[in-house]
């Protein structure tokens, strides 16, 4: 490991490195080459053709008689998103390893003094349960997504609320349906002016 992420590592991974520091000086010292260490392997008996044949025409059978993987733990909502989504089953476990990798790593600003520390923490924390809970139950909890939490999300509107005089009550940056855009300033000046 280098000596850039000696930071990351637990007490016990730290006295592990040193010791092995510690056990390769001392050999270089007494002249004595480090040994590299080798696993006996065992030799297989060769095949012949025609065993070889009878077992790729077995792997072959077995692999089609086996069923689909099932994600059980997934909820059908995640499940039916296209591949390309960017919430879609396979890219949000790809982002989740991501994160609890980043997480792992970070461990050690959970109780730091810097409060910008304890922040990224507690965001990489809350991102991981937000990701289980997208793909465990099929509601997403956090306003940003994307690998680097580089997008947000819109808000859309299922069924408007109404002003006194009859009009569509409109909260600027949520999708409406009736009108398929996002109500923005220049819809409400344009509405207000007419």
């Amino acid at each position: 490991m280098s000596d850039e992420m000696d930071h990351l590592l637990t007490p016990a991974q730290k006295r592990a490195k040193t010791l092995e520091e510690k056990k390769q000086r001392a050999l270089e010292q007494m002249g004595v080459e480090p040994r590299k260490k080798t696993k006996a392997r065992r030799k297989r008996k060769p095949m012949s053709e025609e065993q070889r044949a009878a077992a790729v025409e077995r792997l072959a059978k077995a692999r089609a008689a086996r069923a689909p993987a099932k994600q059980s733990n997934a909820h059908p909502r995640v499940l039916e998103l296209p591949e390309d989504h960017p919430l879609s089953y396979d890219n949000t476990k790809a982002i989740l390893k991501e994160w609890k990798d980043k997480l792992s790593s970070i461990r050690s600003q959970r109780e730091s003094k810097d409060t910008k520390q304890r922040m990224e923490y507690q965001i990489a924390q809350n991102y991981v349960r937000n990701l289980g809970v997208w793909i465990k139950d099929g509601v997403w909890l956090d306003n940003k997504y994307g690998d680097k939490r580089q997008h947000t999300m819109s808000y859309i509107c299922f069924a408007p609320s109404f002003k006194e005089d009859g009009t569509v009550d409109r909260v600027q940056g949520t999708y409406y349906p009736d009108i398929g855009q996002v109500w923005t300033e220049e819809l409400q000046k344009e509405h207000s002016d007419g």
